[in-house]
């Protein structure tokens, strides 16, 4: 997966925005002003996604690329590197469980307003 597949990946689900709100290279995306995953696009080496502390875990323990948080909460958090060794549809699995968990903890208020 490169910068350009991840991108239209991550835009593609509902009620998604894109901005760099830490620096210019290191872009963010929210659901519902809330983050699910975020990379650098230069270079293009890593994803943080959002996960179940257990899950976050069993992920790491089983692939050498899956690694805690960078600057994340370590709990909470996976970097997976983008470097080949995982496939393109496990990096689609986990941004989308990351996004739906990040949808699961807004308000009902804020589910609806952003038509979630």
């Amino acid at each position: 997966m490169n910068i350009e597949e991840y991108t239209a990946f991550c835009l593609a689900l509902p009620a998604v925005d894109a901005s760099f709100p830490f620096d210019e290279v290191t872009m963010v995306f929210k659901v519902a002003g809330k983050m699910f995953t975020a990379a650098n696009i230069e270079p293009f080496e890593r994803v943080n996604v959002k996960c179940d502390p257990e899950h976050a875990l069993e992920l790491r323990e089983q692939f050498a690329g899956v690694l805690p948080g960078y600057h994340m909460n370590k709990n909470h958090w996976n970097t997976v590197l983008m470097d080949g060794s995982i496939p393109d549809r496990l990096i689609k699995e986990w941004i989308t469980d990351s996004y739906h968990l990040v949808v699961k903890s807004l308000t009902k208020k804020q589910r609806a307003e952003h038509g979630l």
